[in-house]
């Protein structure tokens, strides 16, 4: 496999890559929406995550990456019967699954076995695509031109963490928690609103305009191509920091608090900015919960909310015909207001 991007090495971009990390240590967010121009490393920066994740464990020849602890009884391999010896466990990395656009219902759900079914007459269950991403990520690249019903079957999947198949005489249940990242150029289509809302966390990533920045990416690139192993290693520290903070607030992240006065705020600045349902509210206390997990605090501020409310909120609004300044002004004026009013009261 070629040695992947250094994500510490992904010139600006900062929103991208912090939404992208507290997807890693919230795995409850809902997936992770990158929409921006072509060559801005989108898909660059989603190969490079995973490199910097820990490793997970399961057993020799399971295609559910169960848990060596808890088998799952759609797994021949993990649940064998009673008396019979497990395979060894395995570590290996955490799973990075892509989601070809041609993809069909089988593919990714999984399906009977054909084969199997016609030499053996047995009737045997085909994994797909959501059982070879669980404890891990799946990524579709160009995901506004992936076919609606296979969207909203992955979303319901991530969000309920199972991945239920009933059909040609099967009935199974595996666990499917993964972290869905979805990324596309807003050019060839945008996603239907209700798909946008099921997102956790949304970002815009435009083209660089700083010169120095942009130079900066330049001989990076440059670099990594003309030695890609030197490279790693020259990154590899920084990288391996970053890692140890995903961990370390993975640990840490149940135990942070978010006290009433920063909640009654997330309520005021959802309703201020006309936020359909409750989905928004709880996305924000888990957002920050993640980003304060991530500075390594137990308690989340109105800073981590006010950083991070653009990425979760922009994609929920309503689109307002007389607004032409666009989704974040709108969400940073509601912010500046309900700061005024706090310091003011």
């Amino acid at each position: 496999m070629a040695q992947p991007f250094p994500f510490a090495a992904i010139v600006a971009q900062e929103d991208m890559k912090k939404a992208l990390l507290m997807a890693a240590v919230e795995p409850l967010l809902g997936g992770v929406l990158i929409f921006g121009d072509r060559g801005t490393g989108k898909s660059t920066a989603v190969r490079a995550l995973t490199e910097l994740l820990p490793s997970i464990e399961t057993r020799v020849g399971c295609r559910y990456n169960c848990l060596p602890a808890e088998p799952q009884s759609a797994c021949p391999v993990c649940s064998q019967a009673t008396g019979q010896k497990p395979p060894p466990i395995v570590k290996h990395r955490a799973p990075m699954i892509d989601l070809p656009l041609g993809a069909t219902e089988d593919r990714v759900c999984g399906s009977l076995d054909i084969e199997k079914a016609l030499v053996a007459g047995e009737k045997h269950f085909e994994p797909g695509l959501l059982a070879a991403a669980n404890r891990g990520f799946l990524y579709i690249d160009e995901i506004n031109l992936l076919e609606d019903h296979l969207v909203d079957l992955l979303l319901d999947a991530a969000a309920s963490g199972v991945n239920v198949v009933e059909r040609e005489g099967l009935s199974i249940r595996h666990s499917a928690r993964f972290v869905l990242v979805g990324s596309g150029n807003p050019e060839e289509g945008d996603l239907r609103p209700q798909l946008l809302d099921r997102f956790g966390l949304s970002v815009d990533v435009r083209t660089i305009d700083d010169l120095e920045q942009r130079i900066e990416v330049i001989r990076r690139r440059d670099a990594y191509e003309t030695d890609p192993i030197a490279f790693g290693k020259a990154w590899a520290k920084r990288d391996a920091a970053i890692s140890r903070r995903v961990v370390a607030a993975r640990k840490i992240l149940r135990q942070v608090e978010i006290p009433d006065h920063v909640v009654m705020r997330m309520s005021q600045l959802c309703l201020r900015l006309g936020i359909d349902g409750m989905r928004g509210e709880l996305t924000l206390m888990r957002a920050s919960r993640a980003a304060a997990a991530l500075a390594g605090r137990k308690s989340v501020t109105w800073d981590d909310v006010a950083d991070i409310a653009p990425m979760v909120l922009c994609h929920r609004l309503r689109r307002d015909p007389l607004d032409d300044a666009g989704s974040t002004p709108r969400v940073e004026r509601a912010l500046a207001t309900i700061s005024d009013n706090h310091a003011h009261g």
